[in-house]
């Protein structure tokens, strides 16, 4: 199993999630996906909105699942269709009173990362994509205005880097790093 290397102690399940762009055949069961999605249903959220909603298919669909691959950028594409699963990430930008939810994407953030934790509990891996055409996916799937395509999520479990052509082969053996410092020093008082 793949495992990143962490300045600071972390959980493993934090240091074994990756993003793989090569997913085994394997497909992903009913159960398995019930749970990843009711992991996200409990991440937490502003007055508990839950602004969150998925779009998803499987390879035993192929006619829904193409509806979703197709939404995605041509690099994208070449290597998400042979996920298992494919899953749109949208937000309810609006409160059911009609006010504009300002924390609507920090939540659907938060009930990606909860789905993507329980996935990787249970050997899957998960590929977050923002590179989509969003007016197509608001076409394809008939979207309503307050309904706002966030990101897609390739779902499954890797597979070998060696079936993916060059240069995604040679990023996906790539070492795991994180890319910059997340945390910032801040002054107790204020001038």
């Amino acid at each position: 199993m793949r495992t990143a290397p962490t300045t600071y102690p972390v959980s493993d399940m934090i240091r074994q999630r990756w993003s793989p762009r090569s997913f085994s055949t394997q497909q992903v069961s009913a159960g398995e996906l019930s749970r990843v999605f009711e992991a996200a249903s409990w991440a937490f959220s502003a007055m508990n909105e839950q602004p969150w909603r998925y779009i998803y298919a499987d390879q035993s669909d192929p006619e829904a699942f193409n509806r979703l691959l197709e939404c995605l950028v041509p690099a994208n594409q070449a290597w998400a269709k042979h996920a298992p699963v494919l899953i749109l990430s949208l937000v309810k930008t609006h409160y059911d009173n009609g006010h504009l939810n300002r924390t609507a994407q920090h939540d659907v953030g938060a009930a990606n990362a909860t789905l993507t934790l329980e996935a990787t509990a249970l050997g899957l891996s998960v590929h977050a994509m923002g590179g989509f055409d969003l007016d197509r996916t608001r076409e394809q799937f008939d979207l309503p205005e307050n309904l706002e395509p966030v990101i897609f999520l390739a779902l499954g479990y890797a597979g070998p880097a060696e079936q993916l052509d060059e240069p995604l082969r040679s990023r996906e053996n790539a070492p795991a790093s994180a890319s910059r410092s997340t945390s910032l020093y801040l002054p107790t008082s204020c001038p």
